[in-house]
Order: C-alpha cells, then sequence, then structure tokens
C-alpha cells in the first residue's frame, strides 16, 4: 500500500536520543499519534455538533409549565397501574 510522505523537524538532541533506540519504528509511533489525534479531535467535533444540534431542537416549556407537577401526576398513573 502506497503511502505519502510526511516530514517531521525534531531538535537534533531529541534525534540523538532516537538513534539510541534503533528498536523503536518512530514512523510507527508518529503513525499511531497522528491517527490518535485525528480520531480523538473528530470525536470532539461530532460530540460539540451534536450538543449544538440537539440545542436548536430543543422546545422552550410553555409558560406556567410546572416539571415537577408533570412529573408526579406521571408517577401516580404509573403507581395506579402496577
Amino acid at each position: 500500500m502506497s503511502m505519502p510522505t510526511v516530514s517531521v523537524r525534531v531538535p537534533e538532541g531529541l534525534k540523538k536520543k532516537m538513534d539510541e533506540m534503533p528498536w523503536i519504528n518512530w514512523s510507527e509511533v508518529l503513525r499511531n499519534a497522528i491517527v490518535q489525534t485525528v480520531s480523538r479531535e473528530s470525536s470532539e467535533r461530532q460530540m460539540a455538533e451534536a450538543v449544538l444540534i440537539t440545542e436548536r431542537l430543543r422546545r422552550k416549556a410553555r409558560k406556567g409549565w410546572d416539571s415537577t407537577q408533570f412529573i408526579r401526576r406521571d408517577r401516580m398513573r404509573h403507581a395506579d397501574h402496577d
């Protein structure tokens, strides 16, 4: 599978330390880090978009509506059927 090449610049001291660890596949390390970052950022963006859509779809309660009273009435109605 052919893949495009991406170049990364690192400080000279870091490169020397990397060269001291030839058993590590640095390309694979960077590739995995990029995949994780892209995945995380995509998930966060999707979550933010979902929150915005939910907020836009949420209806405002009509004036004078009491959610507590509604819940109590609903619980009483279900209690009668148990």
